[in-house]
């Protein structure tokens, strides 16, 4: 699901324009014909929420600054773009004081714009990261670091809220990379433990003679190499939370140990004379069917009974494709800021690709796969070309490059006192033609164009930016080679202003 983008203005052709401009670049967009009903609308519990703002400063009765008043007094996080008519540096400094990210001036143009929404989007989506890592490292993530405009996962999220408001063990069930160790960290930070020690333990990593020591711990001299006395996991999350992420890997003999720690709330370290108390919150987490472990013997029924007190699944990310887009532009926001690039966004293709893909490795792999599209990307934004592997795998979105043109066999240098080199890189353009001779640069440029019209897939705009032209010299130059039905550098523009219109 693209972003949705609210327009205030009472100027009803005003709204008519921006709204067939935000539609064009692909966002979604709702108008309101005041301030009173933006605010209105920006506070909806019932719809979709906002992700943008585009606000008139002048605007009768409740106007932009009114607005921009109201909602920081209301806590209303959505980021604003302020329209003016007139420009005035007052009114714009005034603006941006009161919680603008940005302004415009009436009658703004479709590129400024376009690259003030990509702009704003981009760094509202850039603090939001921020502020979730810094709360990340402070052991204060909340549920509100979790984005998602799904119903069913909305649900989940309330019921996570519950079972924060008390110590009872939850089991957290879902698929690999779901966000199984967010939504944890989340319930740590909606309790009363928020800020103390989240101990992490990924059981299905634990060497099997080390479980119970690195569980438990140990004293020195225990065994062969306990050299010095270790505290263990148990001791570390004392009035925190212990996670055991991948319980399921969990060996039978420890299983055991652990359902007395949970049952006695105290430990047996490895060579101690005597138990040690502790005091933790238990989170587990799974992407197995414990039952069907339990019926397989390969899993204690009692532990079982033990830690699925308060389960909650989480859903898979193909369960909920309104989610996607989301988390891959603020995913694209945090690599872009982290690797130096002048990344803005997604392209609207490129989101609507994303939006169909499967995603069987869930958040995780969306991740990793906007990661790898930022290190490739050359651009200001990330379209289809930087996902080859998903592209791939949705239907009408493989991506393949042209077959070269055929090359001429080399010649001998007897044949010609012309150097001939014999190509064979499938994207080079080549330098001579078939008489050893200097091609034409109207030949190659025309080669080049053709080359461009497969490789971007007629995207005309991705094509003129790459190229180093104008849209309209590009259609008139396509015009001529006659690759499509264009009309002069005038009629092209004219186009343009229709399309707006329309």
């Amino acid at each position: 699901m693209t972003s949705t983008i609210l327009i205030a203005d009472d100027d009803p052709v005003q709204r008519r324009l921006l709204e067939a401009m935000t539609r064009r670049f692909g966002y979604q967009s709702e108008t309101v014909d005041g301030g009173e009903a933006a605010l209105a609308r920006l506070e909806a519990p019932n719809l979709p929420p906002i992700d943008l703002l585009i606000l008139d400063l002048v605007m009768p009765e409740v106007d932009g600054m009114t607005v921009l008043s109201r909602m920081r007094q209301r806590r209303i996080g959505v980021p604003v773009i302020v329209q003016t008519a007139h420009g005035s540096i007052d009114v714009v400094i005034s603006a941006m004081r009161a919680g603008a990210a940005d302004f415009v001036v009436k009658p703004v143009g479709a590129e400024r714009l376009q690259i003030s929404i990509k702009n704003t989007l981009r760094f509202d989506a850039l603090e939001d990261e921020v502020r979730r890592m810094s709360r990340r490292v402070s052991g204060t993530v909340g549920f509100r670091d979790i984005f998602t405009r799904s119903e069913s996962m909305q649900r989940i999220i309330r019921l996570g809220e519950r079972a924060a408001k008390s110590t009872i063990p939850v089991l957290i069930e879902g698929e690999s990379g779901v966000g199984k160790e967010l939504f944890a960290r989340a319930i740590q930070g909606a309790s009363d433990r928020r800020g103390k020690p989240f101990v992490t333990v990924n059981c299905g990593a634990l060497p099997a003679n080390l479980v119970e020591s690195i569980l438990f711990g140990h004293e020195k001299g225990a065994f062969t190499g306990a050299n010095e006395k270790h505290a263990g996991k148990f001791v570390e999350a004392h009035g925190g939370t212990l996670f055991l992420d991948e319980i399921g890997e969990l060996p039978l003999e420890t299983q055991v140990k652990l359902l007395r720690a949970i049952q006695e709330s105290e430990i047996d370290p490895v060579g101690a004379k005597k138990s040690v108390k502790v005091d933790i919150r238990l989170i587990s987490a799974t992407n197995q069917n414990l039952i069907e472990m339990v019926k397989a013997g390969r899993f204690r029924e009692d532990l079982f009974y033990r830690l699925n007190v308060f389960p909650i699944t989480l859903p898979s990310l193909r369960s909920r494709p309104d989610d996607v887009s989301d988390l891959a532009r603020r995913f694209a926001a945090r690599f872009a800021a982290e690797e130096g690039k002048p990344v803005r966004g997604l392209t609207a293709e490129a989101l609507q690709m994303l939006a169909r893909y499967d995603w069987p490795g869930n958040v995780r792999q969306l991740e990793n796969a906007v990661f790898r599209a930022v290190v490739l990307c050359d651009g200001d934004e990330l379209g289809v070309m930087e996902f080859p592997q998903i592209a791939a795998q949705v239907d009408g979105y493989d991506v393949r490059v042209p077959p070269a043109p055929a090359l001429a066999p080399p010649l001998r240098v007897a044949e010609t006192a012309a150097a001939r080199v014999d190509v064979r890189d499938p994207h080079a353009v080549r330098l001579l033609d078939e008489n050893g001779n200097v091609r034409q640069l109207e030949d190659m440029e025309a080669e080049m164009i053709r080359f461009a019209l497969a490789h971007y897939r007629g995207q005309m705009s991705e094509m003129a930016r790459r190229l180093g032209i104008g849209r309209s010299t590009l259609y008139r130059k396509m015009k001529d080679l006659g690759l499509q039905e264009g009309g002069t550098e005038g009629e092209a523009s004219a186009r343009d202003q229709k399309t707006f219109a329309a």
